[in-house]
């Protein structure tokens, strides 16, 4: 594959060059154009530089979404730095842990998050903070962002010099056991995603994103923030997901094209009472649903609802950068992830990594430009996940006749019971059919006779009924084999989740 540009600077440089007065990126009441966007960088950029930031750096962002966060982002990798975009719901312990494993120079936070990243440079390898909205109290380097692009331009600017295969980010996945892992992305890799979803999309720079999923995220960076600069398009940053009635307002208000979601987010959507005049009026050609899987009656009640419009599922991880597949807007599949990527391979195997025949169920591995460099210093667990090229995702799945890619469970969310597979996805399809079912996770416990038993953990809506244990199995049993359904019902107030809403089932089987 041919790629336009060797790193992220290059591309907003072009932008700026091609389409200076363009706006770029809309922000509360505020318009950056491709212009200033390139001025406010290079002038943050400076300071980086100023402050003995160099080649191969790690810099850290853990912030709110913002201008400051886009900002930052570009300017590191100005200077040849690397990001370190960090989930911003941490507690210390956490950012203590990751910033001293990925070797952290210097950190840009907020006010926000004081209590949990005012301290670290006392217990990490950071030399300075730097605060986008106001200094905090305590001692320390610490400079504020507006100070920080002030810094006087001088006569040996700083020149970037990253290529395709640099390591652009460091990505830290949030482990189904122990530590995280940072997950080392190149340029090659995220430009890869981006150029895929232009491709499948057929995007244009009259194309604008709405971004109000969190920045830190490996699928809001590539395909919220960074594909609808690379088609000269725009983006609205949302620095809040709450009200969620803002996100409503600015979608139609500022003409939104592209709407990127969450499971969560569709549920909440075909459950709300939407103005007429949002659906009506609203110029969304195409909801993508990422994160974790949509299920099929959320599809159906939401394909009633938004008839203008597609919703399309995808797939992806991390470690792929993270975008692997996506439902085309010519022809979506139920329950389908859709098609690889252009220039992405996908094949189904069996425990040998022998592919399996079509709609047989095994794991999904990926191969192409998107797969990852490998984790950041953890040469055997790199050499565990990349087999010849070959990602393995640790998903169950099936292809079908046309190509088109089913996610059936997580390899390891597999229930074996008596000797028998149950897909806990597919007792969970059921459940989120249920009107008072707001979310619902199936895991698997030990049990001494049967090997494994299913149990559910429910979440209801709270405008619905309550509900009890018997009600949902008589419910179930209407839709499953009874060796299908679960032995236990629990009900909890919210379920454990992820920044992007998937439900953390790990968490669930620890306090079971």
């Amino acid at each position: 594959m041919t790629y336009s540009y060797q790193n992220f600077y290059e591309m907003i440089s072009s932008n700026a060059k091609n389409d200076p007065k363009k706006t770029v990126v809309f922000v509360n009441d505020e318009k950056i154009s491709n212009l200033e966007l390139v001025q406010r960088v290079d002038s943050f950029a400076r300071f980086l530089a100023h402050s003995g930031m160099k080649d191969d750096d790690k810099i850290a962002i853990i912030t709110p979404n913002s201008l400051e966060f886009l900002i930052s982002f570009f300017a590191i990798s100005k200077i040849g730095g690397v990001i370190v975009p960090i989930n911003n719901m941490l507690k210390e312990e956490e950012y203590i842990y990751i910033l001293n494993d990925a070797e952290v120079k210097m950190l840009i936070t907020s006010k926000k998050f004081v209590k949990q990243t005012g301290n670290l440079q006392a217990t990490t390898s950071i030399e300075k903070i730097i605060w986008i909205d106001e200094l905090p109290e305590n001692t320390g380097e610490h400079f504020l962002f507006s100070d920080a692009m002030s810094c006087p331009s001088v006569d040996d600017e700083v020149s970037v010099n990253k290529t395709l295969d640099d390591l652009a980010l460091l990505i830290y996945t949030s482990g189904t056991t122990g530590h995280p892992k940072g997950t080392m992305l190149s340029y090659k890799n995220i430009f890869s995603n981006v150029y895929g979803g232009q491709e499948r999309f057929a995007l244009n720079k009259k194309d604008r994103f709405i971004v109000y999923l969190p920045m830190f995220h490996s699928f809001t960076l590539s395909i919220s923030v960074l594909l609808p600069i690379f088609v000269g398009g725009s983006m609205i940053i949302i620095p809040s997901v709450l009200p969620f009635s803002n996100i409503i307002k600015q979608t139609l208000l500022k003409r939104v094209t592209v709407f990127l979601g969450i499971p969560d987010v569709y549920n909440a959507l075909v459950r709300a009472k939407l103005p007429w005049y949002f659906l009506w009026f609203n110029s969304v050609r195409a909801f993508v649903s990422g994160g974790s899987a949509l299920s099929e009656d959320t599809l159906t009640k939401f394909n009633k609802i938004f008839k203008r419009a597609k919703i399309l599922e995808g797939y992806g991880l991390s470690e792929c950068s993270p975008a692997v597949a996506i439902n085309p807007i010519s022809k979506q599949k139920p329950l389908s992830i859709g098609l690889p990527l252009y220039g992405y391979e996908v094949k189904i195997v069996d425990e040998e990594m022998v592919e399996v025949p079509v709609e047989s169920v095994g794991e999904l591995i990926v191969k192409g430009d998107c797969v990852m460099m490998g984790y950041w210093k953890r040469p055997t667990a790199t050499d565990e996940t990349i087999i010849n090229g070959w990602v393995r995702t640790g998903d169950l799945g099936k292809v079908d006749e046309e190509g088109y890619i089913y996610i059936v469970d997580r390899k390891k969310d597999l229930i074996i019971s008596k000797g028998i597979n149950i897909y806990p996805r597919e007792i969970e399809e059921v459940l989120y059919s249920h009107d008072s079912i707001k979310a619902a996770a199936v895991i698997g416990i030990k049990d001494e006779n049967n090997g494994e038993i299913p149990v559910a953990y429910i979440e209801l809506d709270v405008e619905q009924a309550t509900l009890s244990e018997s009600a949902v199995k008589i419910y179930l049993k209407q839709h499953l084999a009874n060796f299908k359904i679960p032995k236990n019902i629990y009900f909890l107030d919210e379920l454990p989740k992820t920044a992007t809403g998937k439900v953390l089932k790990r968490v669930l089987k620890e306090n079971h």
